[in-house]
């Protein structure tokens, strides 16, 4: 039982929960934390000039714009391959987020900053809140079109009952904000930390500690935080009747109809 269950689980994060279509192999859920690891590191880590910033920015920002399109609510579209306007999307996402996310190097190269506290702040903490915007922004312009057309909505038995804007708006939100907890988290915690531990005489003594130190926990937090974020929300969201579309809410049984989330 326990194998068929665990058969049953590698299944249902290959395929995709709309379609049925099973999903490129880089953007299943459980390629996400060994892929995005070692770009999340790369791009946090402080670079010596703009192009490396831009660069792990850009391969970071394009995995995640994929990964947000791949995992997309497609009960409403009718052609299941990603149109001209989908591809632009994805493609203006990415190349925004990535020069967003290189800001803080592009600030310290065009500005000259040589303070060390100036420094910090560029590199320890302006990253935590614009990791978590990007983020948030990346999911929010990929998965527009859904707030756009709606998606499909269902009843307690699982049967269609129409098509949601309402619905569309919430998953996409709730699946915005659960991508900004887990950049944002990993850029906080590990930053956060190693200021805090340089002031101890262990780490004074030992400058050399902080660097595999922040590595490692940038590592540790990530792959904490993938199944956190994953299950902030639940995947079989609701809706209640008061926040439904007029012509839906006569059809919404016990008060709520259900949704794919998406991921």
């Amino acid at each position: 039982r326990r194998r068929l269950r665990f058969n049953d689980l590698i299944c249902s994060s290959s395929v995709h929960a709309d379609s049925g279509a099973a999903l490129p192999l880089v953007f299943r859920p459980p390629a996400f934390l060994p892929i995005a690891a070692p770009l999340v590191v790369a791009s946090l880590l402080p670079q010596s000039s703009v192009k490396p910033a831009l660069f792990w920015q850009f391969l970071l920002q394009s995995y995640c714009a994929g990964f947000n399109h791949a995992n997309r609510n497609s009960s409403t579209e009718q052609d299941k391959k990603a149109s001209l306007k989908q591809l632009l999307l994805i493609a203006g996402t990415a190349s925004y987020t990535s020069c967003a996310g290189a800001l803080p190097q592009i600030f310290i190269n065009r500005l000259g900053i040589r303070s060390p506290a100036v420094q910090t702040f560029f590199r320890s903490l302006f990253p935590i809140p614009l990791s978590a915007a990007l983020a948030f922004f990346s999911v929010f312009t990929i998965r527009s079109e859904e707030s756009e057309t709606g998606i499909q909505v269902f009843d307690r038995n699982g049967n269609p009952v129409g098509i949601s804007k309402a619905a569309a708006e919430k998953a996409v939100r709730e699946t915005a904000l659960s991508r900004a907890a887990l950049f944002g988290t990993t850029a906080a915690v590990p930053n956060l930390l190693v200021l805090l531990l340089k002031r101890t005489r262990l780490f004074q003594r030992n400058s050399l500690l902080a660097a595999p130190f922040w590595h490692i926990s940038v590592a540790l937090v990530l792959g904490l935080m993938v199944p956190v974020s994953f299950s902030l929300f639940p995947q079989l969201g609701t809706i209640k009747r008061e926040m439904l579309e007029e012509e839906l809410q006569d059809r919404a049984a016990g008060g709520r109809l259900f949704y794919h989330r998406g991921l």
